[in-house]
């Protein structure tokens, strides 16, 4: 069965704050490990990707990361001028200086949805449309929160319809048909094993079938704590609890009570989530500390078996 280092475009989504760049990066990682020339493109212009590496890049720079894993963080002007001087040569770079213009391009709904998605499509095109760069074989776009990716997987051909003809429409529709092809693009849905991102998860998956026309091709949780006691043995600590005389074991007991009941209540997400997609969720354990190079490599062993 085709796994997601099979595809040129690799969307990795989710409700805010579940972990979609650690898990983008960790993908990323993993990637390379198979020789896969891999960038991942941050959507959101802050460049966290170069700094969990330890390396410093400006927006719209593509930068070496890693053996065969290099980073982008998405410049919207940069882009934008990128596609007007390879469109309109002389007169696209005339627009791309006009301030005027730049600001009906924020005003236009969608617009920077387009462009984003644009690049992304742009970074694994051969040739590419940048002068002395060369294309990736995997682009995994770490995307913007759910609602805002499905708007811009929606966007290019929204606004090839709105077009018609010329550019624009030509262009949307070519990346519209890369994104719509399940051979060439997968979405990734990353959760929490909690209730409300669970909840959203199995939203996404209905719309982005019914919008986009494409299936979850794989649904991760991230920070899953590992359970420690069985049954058994959480109902000797529970009993224990009762019977404790001083504040130091109530504490241990306590929070060992505690955190059983938490793993237990992730598992049931889990199984719902699970229930829900029809197949079992990938799931990454919780890391302690910082998210560094060296635990991303850690999780990327865990994600091995999704590419």
């Amino acid at each position: 069965m085709p796994g997601l280092s099979d595809k040129r475009l690799l969307f990795v989504t989710g409700k805010g704050g579940v972990g979609k760049t650690t898990v983008a990066l960790a993908l990323g990682i993993a990637a390379a490990r198979r020789g896969l020339r891999t960038v991942v493109a941050e959507m959101s212009g802050q460049a966290r990707g170069a700094g969990a590496f330890g390396r410093r890049a400006d927006a719209g720079e593509e930068v070496e990361l890693a053996d065969g894993l290099w980073g982008f963080s998405l410049d919207v002007p940069r882009a934008m001028e990128e596609y007007l001087h390879e469109r309109a040569g002389r007169l696209g770079d005339l627009l791309a200086a006009s301030r005027a213009f730049h600001g009906f391009a924020a005003a236009t709904p969608g617009m920077r949805e387009l462009i984003a998605v644009g690049k992304a499509w742009e970074l694994a095109q051969d040739p590419r449309r940048v002068d002395g760069t060369r294309p990736y074989d995997l682009v995994i776009v770490d995307a913007p929160a759910t609602g805002h990716a499905l708007g811009a997987l929606r966007a290019p051909r929204t606004f090839a319809r709105i077009a018609r003809v010329g550019p624009i429409a030509h262009q949307g529709t070519a990346i519209d048909a890369t994104l719509t092809d399940p051979g060439q693009t997968a979405v990734v849905a990353v959760a929490l094993p909690e209730e409300m991102p669970v909840s959203e998860t199995l939203s996404l998956e209905r719309r982005l079938r019914d919008e986009v026309g494409l299936a979850l091709a794989e649904v991760v949780v991230n920070a899953c704590l590992p359970q420690r006691i069985g049954p058994r043995q959480a109902r000797t600590v529970a009993g224990a609890l009762e019977r404790a005389r001083t504040p130091l074991a109530r504490a241990a007991l306590g929070a060992a009570a505690s955190e059983h009941a938490r793993a237990a209540a992730q598992r049931e997400q889990v199984e719902r989530l699970g229930a829900g997609i029809g197949r079992e969720p990938l799931s990454l354990p919780y890391r302690f500390g910082a998210l560094d190079r060296a635990a991303l490599g850690s999780l990327a062993d865990d994600l091995e078996p999704a590419l």
